[in-house]
């Protein structure tokens, strides 16, 4: 079955840790090759730019996304053949007709937007098509998951960007967003959203991870959470093993519905004891909810229906 993951960090580490390395074949959690390897439809690329580590070093985050997006068009360029930007349903359709996979960009912490709302006009049309809100530092938009600020929602600025991004027809992020923030984008969208790479709080208590509530919410509005494979937010002895992941897929399914739940991998934005060492080995989930008890079509809903579905009604 085709498979749509909403999340991971590869284009970061092939910016900063390995600007030799390449998107085709690479010793990282993720590449042209091991996507193939999983039969993948789509993967969203995100441009992630840590925003107090730039600004401690002098840069211009502004000028560093650019720099990264720079290095992702280069790898669509360099393997075009195999992979192909995709802004909407009917391009990555027809990626798969020309035997392509189709990569959505993404930017993850919307810090880099600096309170000028004209800067999602221009990520639109430098293809960005979801953008994480936040991701653990406070920003113009609004405030990252924590003890100190889930009671702190979005700020009036990050209302009118969340209400710009919804006329642009691009997908709002909720992972690494504060619970006030999570209902503020519920209750201002129409239109379904996500929360990207996130796991259930009711099994790992961590502020990242989504309360049963939130998880009805996503249901209730057609919305997506895609499972996080990042071992610490799934169980307190921070071991990513196939029983956690379906632990977690489970409780999502019993409070989201099994329409709400997709792929959301954060590979190549962690590490940790893996038994999936990369996405080049999904078949490792598929049959530990086989023998779970999930069928088959249930399966390719978390893999890809749900998510074509969403990208359909939402770009």
């Amino acid at each position: 079955m085709k498979m749509i993951d909403f999340h991971c960090d590869t284009i970061l580490r092939l910016y900063e840790e390995n600007p030799e390395a390449n998107l085709y074949k690479n010793d990282f959690h993720v590449d042209i090759k091991k996507l193939e390897q999983s039969n993948s439809l789509a993967q969203f690329f995100a441009l992630f730019v840590d925003l107090e580590k730039n600004i401690k070093e002098g840069k211009d985050p502004w000028i560093e996304y650019m720099g990264m997006h720079s290095r992702f068009a280069k790898e669509m360029i360099e393997y075009k053949n195999h992979i192909s930007l995709a802004t909407n349903y009917d391009e990555m359709q027809h990626n798969q007709r020309e035997g392509k996979i189709s990569a959505f960009l993404t930017l993850e912490g919307g810090g880099i937007v600096d309170g000028k709302i004209e800067r999602i006009e221009t990520l639109h049309d430098m293809g960005v098509r979801l953008i994480t809100l936040t991701w653990n530092y406070i920003n113009s938009i609004g405030y990252p998951n924590g003890e100190k600020t889930n009671h702190l929602g979005l700020t009036s600025f990050g209302k009118d960007l969340v209400e710009k991004m919804s006329e642009k027809k691009m997908i709002v992020d909720t992972s690494h967003l504060s619970d006030a923030g999570f209902y503020d984008v519920a209750d201002i969208l129409k239109s379904p959203f996500v929360a990207s790479h996130s796991c259930v709080r009711e099994i790992r208590n961590h502020g990242r991870n989504l309360t049963d509530d939130m998880l009805k919410t996503l249901g209730q509005t057609g919305s997506l959470v895609g499972i996080n494979f990042c071992p610490y937010f799934l169980n307190d002895d921070n071991k990513g093993s196939v029983e956690s992941l379906v632990k977690h897929i489970d409780h999502m399914v019993n409070k989201a519905g099994i329409e709400s739940v997709g792929l959301g991998t954060d590979f190549d934005g962690m590490g940790g004891d893996l038994e999936i060492p990369h996405i080049g080995q999904m078949h490792l989930l598929q049959k530990g909810l086989s023998k779970h008890g999930y069928s088959h079509d249930q399966i390719e809903k978390i893999w890809c229906k749900n998510g074509e579905r969403l990208i359909k009604e939402v770009l």
